[in-house]
């Protein structure tokens, strides 16, 4: 997508606020259609306003951020359960095991989609070098 059909776009749908996108992974920029096909896959256009999804790349940011975002809440929390309370290893593993995967399941969609609507809404695109 060219800089100039996202300048269009800007003049036929409002700007969406790319927190509210991400949280709701909502196109970021109709807000309304789904972002995802599926748990993580990016559908290729939106549904409801026709967007080209093929500039969103998230890379592996995310993923970085939803490690050390979970890791740093369900070991912490481990850690202060075992210490006051000294519940058992069985209990330990049948409750933070779901819940660090449940958890950095969603938080992983969130950040993706909140850093694709970033990607949309700052128009970025990968480096180019300078060869002039």
């Amino acid at each position: 997508m060219t800089d100039a059909e996202r300048t269009e776009d800007q003049a036929l749908f409002p700007p969406v606020d790319p927190v509210r996108a991400g949280v709701s992974c909502a196109c970021p920029r109709c807000g309304q259609g789904k972002l995802f096909d599926g748990l993580l896959k990016v559908r290729p256009v939106c549904r409801n306003c026709g967007l080209d999804n093929s500039f969103a790349d998230s890379g592996d940011g995310p993923a970085v951020f939803v490690i050390m975002i979970i890791g740093f809440i369900v070991v912490g929390l481990a850690l202060y359960v075992d210490s006051n309370y000294g519940w058992p290893i069985w209990l330990h593993l049948i409750l933070w095991i779901p819940l660090a995967i449940g958890l950095s399941l969603w938080l992983l969609r969130v950040l993706k989609a909140l850093l694709i609507a970033l990607q949309y809404r700052n128009k970025a695109k990968p480096g180019e070098i300078d060869r002039g």
